[in-house]
Formats: C-alpha cells, sequence, structure tokens
C-alpha cells in the first residue's frame, strides 16, 4: 500500500490509493488529525503522547489496564509512561498497530464497538483459535488479522 501526502494551507491529508477508498486512515482511534506517512512516522519516533492512550480507550472501550496488557507493558511501567506523558518508539508502534487493526474492524462490523472488542479477544478459527488481539502484538501477526479482515469484508469464508 503506497499513500501520498497531500499538502493543504492549514494540515496535511492522508490519501489513500484508489483500492483503499473508505479505509480509515491510521491514527483515527488515537485522536490524530489526518496526517501523511511521514509525519506519522516521526510521531513514532518520538514516542506517542499520552494522550493518544487516553483517546483510544475512550473510543475502543477498552481499559487502560487491558490496553497495559494488550501492549505487553507492565502495569508499573504503564504508570510511568502515563506519568512522563508519552510512549517509548516500540510501546508507540505496538499502539499504533492496535489502533489500525481495531479500526479496521470497526469499519468491518459497521461501527459496532461492542462486537469489535468481542471479535478482537476471541478465540478465531482463522487465526489458529487464538485471539486477535494477541496476534496483533507483532508486525507479522498484525499483517495476519489484517489479511483475515480484508477476507472476511469480501466475504471469503476463512
Amino acid at each position: 500500500m503506497s499513500t501520498m501526502p497531500v499538502a493543504s494551507v492549514k494540515t496535511t491529508h492522508f490519501v489513500l490509493p484508489p483500492h483503499m477508498a473508505g479505509k480509515c486512515p491510521p491514527g483515527r482511534a488515537l485522536g490524530l488529525k489526518e496526517m501523511s506517512l511521514p509525519s506519522l512516522i516521526r510521531l513514532i519516533d518520538k514516542g506517542l503522547a499520552w494522550s493518544t492512550v487516553s483517546a483510544f480507550a475512550r473510543v475502543s472501550g477498552f481499559t487502560q489496564q487491558e490496553l497495559a496488557a494488550f501492549l505487553g507493558i507492565p502495569a508499573r511501567t504503564f504508570a510511568r509512561r502515563k506519568h512522563s506523558g508519552a510512549l517509548d518508539t516500540a510501546e508507540s508502534e505496538r499502539l499504533l498497530r492496535l489502533a489500525e487493526i481495531f479500526d479496521a474492524t470497526l469499519d468491518l462490523f459497521d461501527g459496532d464497538k461492542d462486537g469489535v472488542r468481542q471479535w478482537l479477544t476471541s478465540p478465531i478459527r482463522g487465526l489458529n483459535n487464538a485471539r486477535p488481539i494477541d496476534y496483533a502484538r507483532t508486525e507479522l501477526g498484525a499483517r495476519e488479522v489484517r489479511n483475515l479482515i480484508g477476507r472476511i469484508g469480501d466475504g471469503v469464508f476463512s
């Protein structure tokens, strides 16, 4: 997937290629404004602000404790991140990955957040009876979850 940033007077927009029309841009569930991929990469490198964790918790309905577990961050480290006001690079990347999976699933479920949370946290046959939220902890696993979401969206039995 290749994207092209389009600059405007006040903001940068994230433009998706035609085959991705109607899909959500990265960062939507984190409360980030639409942005170019280079801008998003810079934010990840710098570390996402704690406000993105709070925004994702509000949007997704997951508690901060659940998010810490899903992101593989020990509770004490998570508390330190809250106090410092930012995640580190690896944590930021995992949060963005989880948010992208959440957004893609939300599109698949036509906005049903309860259904999305249930699907993400339930064993899924198409993932060898693993939970999508657990698969999404790694990029390789997240790719499989995205592929599964795409197959389901296309009506392919998975």
